[in-house]
């Protein structure tokens, strides 16, 4: 299992290659929502996403006869630009098996890092069989985008960054929010700030649709999606938590959240309205959150990760466009 030395170790690895992102503030959303609301803006990442962390502290253990045969991905964009910028950085080949519908700037950026994209429809076929199945056939690595031990740890260092930022700036998280799919950053941001703020609590967002953690949250064990869900939120889209990841969470996290795609484009309008920002969809449902009041804020110190920046123009366009 992952713990707090793991991640400072990841911290570590990193230090010379991903943006420490700042921790800001803005005072019309404090208004708007009676509290302090810390806001951790990992758009502003190296790649445009906090995936960079756990793809780099992953690939930077790897042995050199693991390197020299390269890696395999499955991601939906976001891990899938951070392995391919990663590989370049070391030097190991790197593939990703990516949906066919995922947002154009996401494939081709993922290309232009070096990355050699395998594209599947997300609705007929298995990600990850297939990258197996690839990764069997050439004797290579397979990097997952959460369940796995070094990517949990080097997303930790978010929740990291996040305590060391508030001891920074006097104030102690009443709640951190984080945004969530299969779990990796949930996990690794729980890690390092439980075991260090035990009175702050941690608690899952997901888009309506794509409930799994909050409802496995529920139930005590790994509850599915159903396969006709749906979300504008692309990197968000996972059927089930992993299981390292779900072992973490059930024992760190608070209540799960839950927002609407119109939630969502409302965010994206406000951060780039207020805040300055450009948010993908996923990027951007703790900000939902907070915004459409699924959690209570008033008179406390709320932490906000926006976890990536990623979003096509058209869609962006159509988004600001639909708010007017």
């Amino acid at each position: 299992m992952v713990d707090l030395d793991d991640i400072k170790a990841a911290a570590i690895r990193l230090k010379p290659i991903i943006v420490r992102t700042p921790l800001i503030s803005s005072p019309a959303l404090n208004e708007m929502v009676g509290g302090k609301v810390l806001i951790k803006a990992e758009n502003l990442q190296r790649i445009g996403s906090f995936k960079i962390r756990g793809a780099y502290n992953l690939l930077s253990q790897l042995t050199p006869e693991q390197a020299a045969r390269g890696v395999i991905a499955f991601s939906s964009g976001n891990h899938a630009q951070a392995v391919a910028a990663a590989g370049t950085i070391l030097g190991i080949e790197t593939t990703i098996v990516m949906p066919e519908d995922a947002p154009r700037i996401k494939i081709e950026n993922t290309r232009k890092l070096g990355g050699t994209t395998v594209l599947y429809d997300r609705y007929t076929g298995d990600r990850e069989t297939i990258a197996r199945a690839m990764a069997a056939e050439r004797g290579c690595e397979v990097v997952p985008s959460y369940d796995h031990e070094h990517i949990i740890a080097g997303q930790g260092t978010v929740g990291l960054e996040i305590v060391e930022q508030c001891k920074e700036a006097g104030v102690v998280p009443d709640q951190v929010l984080i945004n969530c799919s299969g779990g990796g950053l949930t996990a690794g941001c729980a890690i390092a700030i439980c075991s260090q703020l035990a009175n702050t609590a941690v608690h899952p967002v997901e888009p309506e649709q794509y409930d799994d953690t909050c409802r496995s949250l529920v139930s005590g064990k790994r509850e599915q999606v159903d396969v006709t869900a749906r979300s504008i939120c692309d990197s968000l889209q996972v059927a089930t938590p992993g299981k390292i990841t779900f072992s973490i969470n059930k024992d760190l996290l608070s209540s799960g959240v839950l927002v609407s795609d119109d939630d969502v484009r409302d965010a994206i309008r406000f951060a780039f309205a207020h805040l300055k920002l450009v948010v993908e969809p996923g990027g951007a449902v703790s900000l939902a959150a907070v915004l459409k009041g699924k959690i209570d804020t008033r008179e406390k110190v709320t932490v906000i990760v926006l976890s990536g920046g990623n979003i096509d123009a058209e869609m962006f366009a159509s988004i600001q466009a639909s708010g007017s």
